[in-house]
């Protein structure tokens, strides 16, 4: 018979780096998914900064109130349909995932939100 000395020490090694990678790959993952909800959380109150602008005009541009909102959570704005004289707002922003551990680190997320302007009168 061969002499198996050592082979679980390599087994075990394996399960190690294994172990490791699938962590690192969790925590991208998890990073990721973070960055997802700050793009949200800053399409939304772009959104609703605009969608208030167009319900109750205070003389300040719809779009400069997304950025601005957007900005705020640490996004980009990248759109505002918003025109002065409608009913709706639609946002769309970016926020960089960051750096990451096993992928490359210029990932970047997109957030989008509606927000629609209620004119009835009841």
């Amino acid at each position: 018979m061969k002499d198996e000395r050592g082979s679980v020490s390599i087994v075990a090694t394996g399960l190690m780096v294994l172990t490791v990678v699938l962590a690192m790959g969790g925590a991208d993952v998890a990073k990721a998914l973070i960055a997802q909800a700050r793009a949200q959380t800053a399409a939304d109150a772009g959104a609703l900064a605009a969608a208030q602008e167009l319900a109750l005009p205070s003389g300040l541009v719809p779009g400069d109130l997304a950025a601005d909102y957007a900005g705020r959570n640490d996004a980009a704005l990248v759109s505002c349909t918003c025109e002065p004289g409608t009913t709706e707002a639609v946002v769309e922003v970016q926020v960089p995932v960051g750096t990451l551990l096993l992928f490359a680190d210029d990932r970047i997320v997109t957030g989008r939100a509606r927000a629609v302007v209620d004119l009835a009168e009841g």
